[in-house]
């Protein structure tokens, strides 16, 4: 299929022709890294894990305001399918009809002799390698960003600020035996579900922009069989957080109070985000790959769509949407440089 013209809706849907699940974006970024080439281009394939890279493309001298966004989906893939008045798929919202948009402003930018900078991560949707290999790489090489502008689904509004995320393995341990004789043995599940059954009594923080702190079950393991008392089970947390990791980590470990055994994992730190005259602003609650790429410049972060919508099997964005979004990056970077 080959590369359309400067219309983010066909190139979303060129995009999204192309299963990259997370952990499978090789193929595509490949592609993508060549095709932009071909259209002039100047490239950086930055190495992340072993088939899969970051892709920068460049356009005139720095220093530059750098449009960066994922080209990682969750999974099931779906293919794309268009209606009259929107753009169906995996990766419609989340977020390669983001970076159609992204390309087109970019495009409208060189044109007009502007310097811009674009960066398509890998890892979003999982560990953010993508955002780390980004952030070592222009801290080496010292790239001239003078902000990044993220995108993910904000609903065309300016974030003001993004929750973080922190996440966290609960495991309980029990003593296994025969369910006809649970008195001679101790079951992990069922200790687990009585801790768990307090998380809604949990006083959390709270912050007057982002919110409340929240904490999701994400799942659920444990046991052998039915007719066997569980000697272990685990439950695995994520939590948004809105101020320092440390505080919603104390206030687990109290409540825990050797219970159980609790595991750190990966974090993402809350953020306050850039804001411009004229364009509208909200507060978001996922996390995205911003507090991974200090070293782009100042953050801020907008795209087309709604993150009600993503992640879901009905996922979509408006096509008018899409093209609205396209003049809002100019804008946006027009905006930047002349600071």
């Amino acid at each position: 299929m080959p590369f359309p013209a400067n219309d983010p809706v066909e190139i979303a849907t060129w995009l999204m022709s192309t299963d990259s699940t997370s952990g499978r974006e090789g193929a595509l970024m490949a592609m993508f890294a060549n095709e932009l080439e071909e259209r002039g281009w100047r490239i950086t394939r930055i190495p992340v894990t072993d088939g899969r890279i970051d892709v920068l493309a460049t356009s005139g001298e720095g220093p530059y305001v750098t449009l960066s966004t994922h080209l990682d989906t969750v999974p099931p893939y779906r293919p794309p399918s268009r209606d009259e008045t929107r753009l169906m798929g995996r990766g419609s919202c989340d977020a390669k009809g983001i970076a159609a948009a992204m390309l087109c402003a970019a495009e409208r930018l060189r044109a007009r002799g502007r310097p811009v900078a674009m960066l398509f991560v890998v890892g979003e949707e999982t560990t953010h390698d993508g955002a780390h290999a980004a952030n070592a790489w222009a801290r080496a090489n010292a790239f001239p960003s003078l902000a990044l502008v993220g995108g993910e689904p904000t609903e065309s509004m300016l974030a003001v600020g993004t929750k973080g995320a922190m996440r966290v393995i609960l495991r309980t341990v029990g003593q296994a035996a025969h369910s006809a004789y649970p008195h001679l043995g101790r079951s992990a599940t069922r200790a687990l579900v009585h801790l768990l059954a307090e998380l809604d009594s949990l006083e959390l923080p709270r912050d007057e922009l982002l919110g409340e702190t929240t904490v999701n079950i994400g799942s659920l393991a444990g046991g052998v069989a039915d007719n066997v008392v569980a000697p272990s089970a685990e439950a695995r947390l994520m939590a948004r957080i809105v101020g320092p990791a440390d505080d919603v980590w104390m206030l687990l470990e109290r409540w825990v109070a050797g219970r159980a055994n609790l595991e750190r994992s990966i974090e993402i730190p809350a953020m306050r985000l850039g804001v411009l005259e004229g364009l509208p602003t909200t507060v978001v609650a996922f996390a995205t790959d911003i507090p991974a790429l200090p070293a782009w410049g100042q953050p801020f972060l907008f795209g087309p769509g709604s993150i009600h919508v993503a992640h879901h099997d009905d996922e979509h964005v408006a096509i008018a949407e899409l093209h609205a979004a396209a003049e809002t990056y100019e804008r946006i970077v027009d905006s930047l440089l002349s600071r």
